[in-house]
């Protein structure tokens, strides 16, 4: 079952790579997309945390999907200091029709999975779903201490000046956690939310 749940997270990457191809965005803003999707609107500093992205990573993220249409900011109703990012209705409106179909088609296997064994199947994905997440959290403390140590170098040799952060290094470091982390947990929870007959 590991190796077919491999397999299937491998396939959907392809799709996922095509689907942002087809869209003119980037694998990171197909990643924003989706939580947005799944989740609903979202601060920035949520996004950016669902991302491993730093704030000012997930600002520039949000510009960019903010101009090409695909989301808009909104007032928080309760919190004025923060402001909401939510999917725009053309981003709704903007399913590429062989995405449509492949949601079609996982509905339809996953209605034909007899109701004896959803449990059993449900239970695989979510445990499977829980161990990418905390392997992702995992990745994300020993890159943080990654990144605070290479800060601490780039300080002791005066490349961190007047209170500034090498803002190349924490680049790198949240291009490195989106890469490897958010990936492997959105790869699991797309299982589930793929195969969810409901």
């Amino acid at each position: 079952m590991a190796a077919a749940l491999q397999r299937f997270g491998l396939a959907r990457d392809s799709l996922r790579a095509a689907l942002a191809s087809s869209g003119g965005i980037s694998p990171a803003d197909l990643d924003a997309l989706e939580h947005l999707e799944a989740d609903g609107p979202l601060t920035q500093r949520q996004l950016g945390e669902r991302l491993f992205l730093t704030s000012g990573a997930v600002t520039m993220l949000v510009d960019r999907l903010e101009r090409a249409g695909w989301v808009r900011r909104r007032p928080h109703p309760t919190d004025r200091r923060y402001v909401l990012v939510e999917l725009s209705a053309a981003a709704e409106a903007r399913t590429p029709p062989a995405l449509a179909e492949y949601h079609r088609r996982v509905r339809a296997i996953a209605r034909a999975v007899p109701a004896a064994e959803r449990a059993a199947i449900h239970a695989f994905l979510a445990a499977a779903a829980e161990a990418a997440a905390t392997a992702a959290s995992e990745m994300r403390v020993r890159l943080r201490a990654q990144r605070d140590a290479r800060l601490e170098g780039c300080a002791r040799a005066g490349r961190v000046r007047d209170g500034e952060l090498a803002a190349e290094g924490l680049d790198a470091v949240s291009q490195a956690d989106q890469a490897g982390a958010a990936g492997e947990a959105g790869t699991a929870a797309a299982v589930i939310t793929d195969a969810d007959p409901q």
